[in-house]
């Protein structure tokens, strides 16, 4: 059985899980993408039939069901429209994370999937890493004894920060949601699934630290093209975006600043787009840098970090156990035995290449597993279900709160 599959959004996103799943050897049969340039570049990619190309989710959904899967790649704030929709028509569901911005829409979309009885998947893609699948072995056979405190650091990094979260499409909460939830709800939910439980107790710190007006140098301008100290600022969209321009013409980021990847065409948009702002606007207001603390019922304990000012790369982690001790860098394991007082090595078969690209081999893993399940209807494939997705949600949510308050809060009454 070859799956078919419509897109719901054919951004960086879309286009990436679009590549995987025909690499996988499903066929892309439909899209909607408002954006017309975009719109028309993937379909001719994906040679997918004229009457199946639309402008919007909502005209696909009044097509009806013309394919066995649906990936909505839409924007945050637009995921609970299009999910109940098509959960509603019998598409099984391949769903960017976050889930939506609220807990409201979130169990809109877990009720309405329910209801359907359909296929529900949430790109939560570290869980899918050969890297996570080796350590979980580990950790559930009991080779470093109980867990007692796991650290665990996303190194966002500096140019990625600017451009997703400074000037890109998740700088606002009110566009798309809190930093957590928009880029670190992978990581809450990652360190849930090692632990196999959710906390109890949750505090938090964090704030917009840098990328702020008052941090603006005196001679700096609107637009980096413009501006006479762009040369001194690491931030520079003219010194990133050639940079890359130089190394990979067709690939993220250069691919969501134009479809022109020649050096004109990246001038043009850093000129006229808002991938050429400063960072200093004041046009963002999400978190630069933040820290999450996680309590569990029977005592252990979790610290996750954030921070934009990093090298891009994978996450960073050290799990203590009462037998042993794991620290991991995305690729690699290191586990030291408490009894014999001996290291060993795992290389676990992870991409190494940069952490940007699939995750790690994570998002070729995730389509290739829901695929499966579509295909089979063996729903055990998928590690990311509706339940489990919100489950996380809601501590990401319970994390905002504390940060908020400067409160600690019980997870009890979530």
């Amino acid at each position: 059985m070859t799956v078919t599959l419509a897109i719901a959004g054919a951004g960086s996103r879309g286009r990436s899980h679009a590549r995987h799943a025909q690499a996988s050897g499903a066929r892309i049969v439909a899209v909607a993408e408002p954006r017309a340039e975009v719109r028309a570049a993937f379909a001719a990619e994906f040679a997918v039939p004229a009457d199946n190309v639309f402008q919007t989710w909502e005209e696909l959904a009044r097509a009806g069901r013309v394919a066995d899967a649906v990936v909505i790649a839409t924007q945050d704030a637009m995921h609970a429209g299009p999910a109940v929709a098509f959960a509603g028509l019998g598409y099984a569901i391949l769903l960017e994370k976050p889930m939506a911005p609220t807990e409201a829409d979130s169990r809109r979309i877990a009720e309405a999937a329910e209801a359907a009885g359909i296929l529900l998947a949430v790109c939560h893609v570290l869980r899918y890493t050969p890297y996570t699948r080796v350590l979980k072995a580990l950790i559930d056979s009991g080779r470093i004894g109980d867990i007692a405190a796991i650290q665990h650091l996303e190194p966002v990094g500096w140019w990625h920060q600017a451009h997703s979260f400074v000037r890109g499409n998740w700088s606002t909460e009110a566009d798309s949601s809190p930093m957590l939830l928009a880029k670190s709800c992978h990581d809450i939910d990652w360190l849930m699934h090692i632990m196999g439980e959710r906390p109890s107790r949750i505090s938090s710190f964090g704030s917009l630290l840098h990328f702020r007006p008052e941090n603006k140098p005196a001679q700096a301008a609107d637009r980096c093209l413009d501006c006479a100290v762009e040369s001194t600022c690491p931030y520079s969209a003219r010194r990133i975006y050639l940079n890359f321009l130089a190394k990979q013409p067709d690939k993220w980021p250069i691919t969501v600043l134009t479809q022109d990847s020649s050096e004109a065409g990246v001038i043009g948009a850093l000129r006229e787009g808002p991938y050429g702002r400063c960072v200093y606007n004041g046009d963002n207001d999400v978190v630069d840098h933040q820290v999450v603390d996680l309590e569990f019922a029977g005592g252990a304990t979790a610290s996750f970090t954030m921070s934009a000012f990093t090298r891009l790369e994978h996450r960073k982690t050290r799990i203590f156990g009462t037998r042993g001790l794991i620290e991991g860098d995305g690729v690699r394991l290191r586990i030291t035995d408490f009894l014999t007082d001996t290291d060993e090595e795992i290389d676990t078969g992870s991409s190494a290449a940069e952490a940007a690209g699939d995750h790690g081999g994570g998002d070729p893993a995730l389509v290739a597993a829901f695929l499966e399940a579509v295909r089979t209807g063996d729903r055990s494939h998928v590690l990311t279900d509706a339940a489990s997705s919100l489950d996380s949600h809601l501590v990401v949510w319970a994390a905002e709160e504390a940060r908020r308050s400067g409160t600690v809060v019980s997870l009890d009454r979530v």
